[in-house]
């Protein structure tokens, strides 16, 4: 299949420069980028941007897609009230069969956005894998070993299964949820796995709030991030979800074993948790991406939203406009993303690279007039502006249309079936 987009500002993201051409998919790769009335060749398919904006898609670093069952349903709480009191209570309800209706509609809401993959992290992990494949959607999905429910023997099965080269849609990760909810020796036999299944990057939530931060002093003598470093699980890099409260040498400590800070402004901004120093952090050399947290804790899988607030609080708390540049905030948002995802082939557009491209639209009053496209897209543009998404070289969402294998009204209902129920046998739980 051949696709050739024509008459494009085109934003490859090796460097805030805009150029207009042409660019060729041809499968799943981008074959071509230049002008091409210098290529002898036919096409399955003619687009004609008209000067709208092809760039390489959003990735969501961090989410917990299939918590959409939850949505509006646990709001105007703590982080800790949020999780003990409302969320891990429904979560007890939660069935394996739940999670592919669950993350497709995350995934729906995801092409709206322009997000082309997603680092997850949830429950039935192998459900979650079946799912995006059979969706289309490109994902880094991190089981959490845990010595009840997930043995090594289950976690090498999925790793052989997705971790395979041919496939290029889902791979797998290793974390655990946090280091506050994870027994000292379920950490190390975490990185005893590591070892065992190849050498591979972690992941984990930390410095979310001030109080696991402070505790963690209490606790260890140390920092949550030098706590999890001494186990050796980071020998590998990785990422690190949220990060609102790290000290100076936790800034050392990721550039050192190259682990990427994923920002999640939305969730931390609903939950009160507080604000990370992106801009300190951005000084500092570390490595930032984005990521939505789960719509549950944000509500909203809105890639716009997450940036803006990225410039818009830093500027805010350092009174400095020149904060956060917006440049900045789009590399964190594309290419960044994609280190976090470990998709090196995914970051910009480049002849070669995987076909995950969105298109912008620009004749949307809000992009015009037209003095500086990035500005634009990062402080005036919104999910409207999506108009094309694409995976893999399939079109998967165009002119507020999928091009998915989904009823998506079906789902729709399906989901709603699945959260009234769990509600429903959460709520049966409560002594009268």
């Amino acid at each position: 299949m051949k696709i050739l987009f024509k008459n494009a500002r085109i934003i490859t993201m090796k460097d805030d420069s805009v150029f207009f051409g042409d660019l060729m998919v041809e499968n799943n790769r981008i074959k071509f980028i230049g002008d091409s009335n210098k290529l002898n060749e036919t096409f399955d398919r003619v687009i004609d941007c008209d000067g709208n904006v092809l760039m390489p898609g959003f990735k969501n670093a961090h989410s917990h897609s299939a918590m959409t069952f939850v949505r509006s349903k646990s709001d105007n709480l703590s982080l800790h009230d949020w999780l003990f009191n409302v969320i891990f209570p429904y979560e007890d309800h939660l069935k394996p069969e739940d999670i592919g209706p669950l993350s497709k509609l995350a995934f729906l809401e995801y092409l709206t956005s322009g997000i082309t993959g997603c680092l997850d992290q949830y429950f039935y992990p192998e459900v979650f894998g079946k799912a995006a494949k059979e969706f289309g959607m490109r994902s880094l999905f991190i089981p959490v070993y845990n010595a009840k429910t997930r043995k090594l023997n289950e976690i090498r099965k999925l790793f052989e299964k997705y971790n395979r080269p041919e496939e290029s849609i889902v791979r797998m990760g290793i974390c655990i949820h946090a280091d506050y909810t994870t027994p000292k020796e379920d950490i190390i036999e975490t990185y005893r796995i590591m070892k065992v299944l190849e050498p591979m990057p972690f992941f984990t939530h930390l410095g979310e709030t001030y109080d696991e931060y402070n505790s963690a002093f209490e606790k260890y003598g140390m920092s949550q991030l030098e706590y999890l470093i001494s186990f050796g699980v980071f020998d590998n890099g990785g990422a690190i979800f949220h990060g609102v409260y790290l000290t100076d040498n936790d800034l050392e400590l990721l550039k050192k074993y190259n682990i990427i800070l994923v920002t999640n402004p939305g969730s931390n901004t609903k939950l009160a948790s507080g604000i990370a120093e992106l801009q300190k952090y951005l000084d500092a050399g570390v490595t930032m991406a984005i990521g939505t947290d789960g719509p549950a804790s944000n509500n909203c899988l809105d890639f716009f939203k997450e940036m803006s607030l990225c410039w818009g609080l830093q500027k805010l708390i350092n009174k400095d406009p020149k904060s956060m540049p917006a440049y900045e905030v789009l590399k964190m948002a594309t290419v960044n993303g994609a280190k976090a995802m470990n998709l090196p082939d995914a970051d910009v557009l480049e002849v070669g690279k995987l076909a995950d491209i969105i298109m912008i639209d620009m004749h949307q009053p809000n992009m015009q007039p037209v003095h500086n496209v990035l500005n634009n897209i990062v402080y005036s543009g919104s999910k409207a502006n999506i108009k094309m998404t694409m995976i893999d070289g399939k079109i998967l969402y165009m002119d507020n249309k999928f091009y998915v294998n989904e009823d998506v009204e079906q789902l729709y209902a399906e989901v709603q079936q699945i959260a009234e129920r769990i509600i429903k046998d959460t709520e049966s739980d409560k002594p009268v």
